[in-house]
């Protein structure tokens, strides 16, 4: 696992940890229209959505550049971007968070309850307070926000751009663009991935930036802070339908996975082949609709296989059934002798 996909994954696992260690905090809240807990917990969430958060945009901000380094910059790609420094990339964008992040544990910065008293987060009318808690708030806007979105931004633009300048040279040339398909798709679906970041986190962000500059919330209502912070905390749920729609091996995977679990879910599938060619036997198929393991190339999607290719191949512990129609009427006599010396032909 190289490349963008070790990134993926530790989106991935951004995501998840970030539902289920903190997000079950606030929605416990709503509940009771009150934030439940002390300052420790204020400070446990909101230390833990920072830290989430920041290292999700590094992460996305990352992808990004690999993408742009891989579509405009192969060499340099080649060179600095594949195995152990994709594997550095990653730990880095951990690490960053980390620290930026526990940085208010220890005077510079807070963590305090957003107005509408169901969340926490970092305090950035600490602007109005202190000269450290201004400079860490305007950091934080500036070098952990702004720089990261402005990196998506422009790299994405790039890739799309590189793109679609080379399908229009092979298109100029009569040349199907073929080649590069795969990489095509693979561009639009990290371009939606990050477009659905900045969009979700932009609301949120502008209200913040709105929020330092002014020491009373008189400007906006409580609701105005609710529904930007939603609508954040939202870029977590819908990554996986974008891989879900762009990505064929997921869909496959995720199909075997769901029929392993629930083998009922597949059904049965009945093909039946009928060769015109003087109308010989009608062949009738039954097989299971699981997904066939091979003992090399792991699962597959589950195809009718001759009987040859059944010795090397276990259907999840399941059996294959065939069935043969009987001959008609109209065989020639001829066919029907070569049809009684030779074997019975595989199935299609």
């Amino acid at each position: 696992m190289v490349g963008s996909e070790l990134l993926c994954v530790n989106l991935a696992v951004v995501d998840f940890l970030c539902c289920v260690c903190f997000y079950p905090f606030s929605i416990i809240s709503s509940f009771h229209h009150v934030w439940l807990g002390e300052y420790i917990t204020c400070v446990y969430y909101g230390l833990g959505c920072y830290i989430f958060g920041l290292c999700g945009m590094f992460t996305i901000t990352a992808i990004s550049i690999t993408r742009y380094m891989k579509t405009c910059n192969s060499l340099v790609y080649d060179v600095w971007l594949e195995g152990t420094n994709i594997r550095i990339a990653c730990c880095a964008t951990w690490l960053v968070a980390a620290v930026w992040s526990s940085f208010p544990l220890f005077g510079w910065g807070e963590y305090v309850p957003e107005p509408y008293g169901l969340s926490c987060t970092i305090a950035w009318r600490g602007y109005h307070t202190s000269a450290k808690d201004a400079f860490y708030v305007i950091c934080s806007f500036a070098c952990f926000t702004m720089v990261p979105v402005l990196l998506i931004v422009v790299s994405q633009c790039l890739i799309l751009l590189k793109v679609s300048r080379f399908s229009y040279s092979l298109s100029a040339r009569g040349i199907r663009n073929n080649l590069r398909y795969t990489e095509k798709r693979l561009s639009i679906m990290f371009f939606c991935v990050s477009l659905g970041f900045v969009i979700a986190w932009a609301p949120y962000a502008i209200v913040s930036f709105l929020f330092i500059f002014h020491q009373e919330n008189l400007y906006m209502a409580p609701v105005g802070f609710v529904f930007p912070a939603l609508f954040a905390k939202s870029s977590h749920v819908y990554n996986p339908f974008i891989y879900f729609y762009f990505n064929k091996t997921f869909r496959r995977e995720l199909r075997c996975l769901l029929l392993s679990v629930w083998p009922k879910l597949g059904g049965n599938r009945v093909d039946v082949h009928i060769t015109t060619v003087h109308q010989v036997p009608i062949h009738i198929e039954l097989q299971e609709r699981v997904c066939v393991q091979k003992k090399n190339f792991g699962l597959t999607r589950d195809r009718t296989r001759s009987k040859e290719k059944y010795d090397n191949t276990r259907v999840l512990g399941k059996s294959v059934y065939t069935c043969w129609g009987s001959m008609s009427k109209n065989t020639p006599k001829t066919f029907d002798k070569k049809m009684n010396k030779d074997s019975l032909p595989d199935s299609i």
